[in-house]
């Protein structure tokens, strides 16, 4: 079955940087568009970054470009997303998500930034 984990969230300082990862199995990973999203506190989930399958597209949201980095290794079925100039406002679960003939979440990870 397909499974998304995500792991590298933790409490970070404004300013700081964190790299999230998301280990995918269960389906074909080297032809498949991955996504970040995030949830914070009382707020709608929302679209971080995409990459194409091969890698050589990617989107942002307006509010992290040119701070965080969406990228994957195809040949170990890992995406990551490289987060730099945290912002408390960047505080959120992370989730890992894929869509093929059902969108699949990973479980999400915590991100707290804070001073």
């Amino acid at each position: 079955q397909v499974q998304l984990v995500e792991s590298g969230g933790g409490l970070v300082q404004p300013g700081g940087s964190l790299r999230l990862s998301c280990a995918a199995s269960g389906f074909t990973f080297s032809t498949s568009a991955m996504s970040w999203y995030r949830q914070a506190p009382g707020k709608e989930r929302e679209l971080v970054a995409g990459i194409s399958s091969g890698g050589g597209l990617t989107n942002y949201a307006d509010s992290v470009k040119g701070r965080f980095t969406i990228s994957r290794e195809n040949a170990k079925n890992m995406v990551y997303l490289q987060m730099n100039s945290l912002k408390i406002e960047d505080t959120a679960v992370y989730y890992c998500v894929t869509r093929l003939r059902v969108t699949y979440w990973g479980q999400g990870t915590q991100v707290t930034v804070s001073s």
